[in-house]
């Protein structure tokens, strides 16, 4: 079953338009003759942004190597959404070029990414390069086999959040990733994909039923309930230790 495709054509919603706008602009001129492309995914790209809680997922492909002083550029946007669009909770920034794009090695990764889950605002479209692709196996591990490294970041965050909305903004976007994971390991045999984290956590509950506690404790983080923090730790500890063995043990399996 293929996946679908995000319309191109269709708007985004109107708080995010000029948004968009002004990114393109200002990577337009902080980058320079080294642009090839800009990308927005994730809740921007599905029109389903919230504002004050969503970020705004971008991928910048350039013609050749990385993006002269990008630190720079990256706090210099930051910097300006601050003052212009303040609804825009962070900015997620990745980097890579037109070669590792177009690496067959890296079909799975950028291929899927462009092709399903991005929406091209500058540029050539390098999505259009690829056909359609199904979800397997490949797709899953090469999004998620770090999962170990970014709960163990995510984890020292939490702990070290001095403030209540602080640690329940970490805790909302940890229970995202564990959600969309936990899906993402079950993903080959399913054949679907699913944007929104609770959907994957239901999806995710059809082939193992006995984590129903822990997906529901997932979607109570997710929603930005506060919770004591020792108990979220707790649980990033002992839910993330199983996921991480599980991935490893299927990965094992189907190599």
């Amino acid at each position: 079953m293929y996946q679908p495709i995000i319309d191109p054509n269709a708007p985004f919603q109107p708080d995010y338009e000029p948004v968009v706008q002004d990114l393109v602009c200002f990577l337009r001129g902080g980058v320079g003759k080294n642009l090839h492309s800009i990308y927005v995914y994730g809740s921007v790209a599905n029109k389903a942004a919230k504002k004050g809680l969503s970020n705004i997922d971008v991928v910048v492909v350039t013609q050749k190597g990385d993006i002269e002083n990008r630190a720079t550029v990256l706090n210099s946007i930051k910097w300006r959404f601050k003052q212009s669009f303040p609804f825009v909770r962070d900015i997620s920034l990745q980097v890579t070029d037109v070669e590792t794009v177009t690496d067959l090695e890296n079909i799975f990764v950028w291929g899927f990414l462009l092709r399903h889950l991005a929406v091209c605002v500058h540029g050539e479209n390098l999505g259009e390069c690829f056909g359609d692709f199904e979800t397997n196996w490949e797709i899953a591990k090469n999004w998620n086999m770090d999962v170990e490294d970014w709960i163990a970041v995510y984890r020292q965050k939490i702990a070290a959040a001095k403030t209540i909305n602080e640690q329940i903004f970490l805790q909302s976007t940890i229970a995202k990733k564990l959600l969309r994971a936990s899906y993402s390991l079950i993903m080959y045999k399913d054949k679907r994909w699913f944007n929104h984290p609770v959907a994957c956590g239901r999806a995710f509950l059809h082939y193992h039923p006995e984590k129903q506690i822990e997906i529901d404790r997932l979607g109570i983080l997710f929603s930005g309930k506060p919770v004591p923090k020792r108990s979220v730790i707790g649980f990033i500890d002992s839910y993330g230790a199983w996921l991480v063995k599980a991935y490893k043990k299927t990965e094992f399996r189907i190599g």
